[in-house]
């Protein structure tokens, strides 16, 4: 191997510039109350969202989430309220309800809206092809919450 294809292999790829990946490396940021995080990078932060098809076969298709998984799927969907709520000005919850075998329900809420549902399943398989994707997924999300948030802003508002 030459020293520009070991260079190639170290080189960790841009994040794409979306609302929603900023705030989802906040919510990894915010996590680290001890600094144990400081010295990664926001990649390495967002690393475990990528599952290449490879890494997917390899994972049984009916299982168990660990806690760790379970904590990453939320903090997915905290990014998603909060990239909704800087652009909307209007505070969204999330709520999770998750079966201990990988198949539940979560929503984000602004006011008595639900601006966000999503059915669940296989949750121990949860992540990404890439950066790309993450960022799509989680910007289709922020979207749609914003979508229904200006369609019913009484309801979002007010609820």
């Amino acid at each position: 191997m030459t020293i520009h294809e070991i260079e190639k292999i170290s080189v960790k790829p841009d994040l794409p510039e979306s609302a929603f990946i900023q705030e989802l490396v906040k919510q990894w940021r915010a996590q680290d109350t001890n600094g144990a995080w400081d010295r990664k990078t926001d990649f390495d932060l967002l690393a475990p969202y990528i599952v290449t098809k490879t890494q997917r076969r390899e994972i049984p298709i009916i299982g168990d989430p660990d806690p760790e998984m379970l904590w990453r799927v939320e903090l997915f969907f905290n990014a998603v309220g909060l990239a909704i709520e800087r652009r909307t000005g209007v505070m969204v919850s999330p709520m999770m309800k998750m079966h201990h075998e990988g198949f539940g329900r979560m929503v984000l809420l602004a006011g008595r809206l639900v601006v966000v549902n999503k059915q669940l399943r296989d949750v121990h398989r949860f992540g990404f092809e890439n950066l790309e994707a993450l960022s799509d997924e989680g910007t289709k999300y922020v979207e749609a919450g914003v979508k229904m948030i200006e369609e019913f802003p009484n309801v979002a508002r007010f609820g």
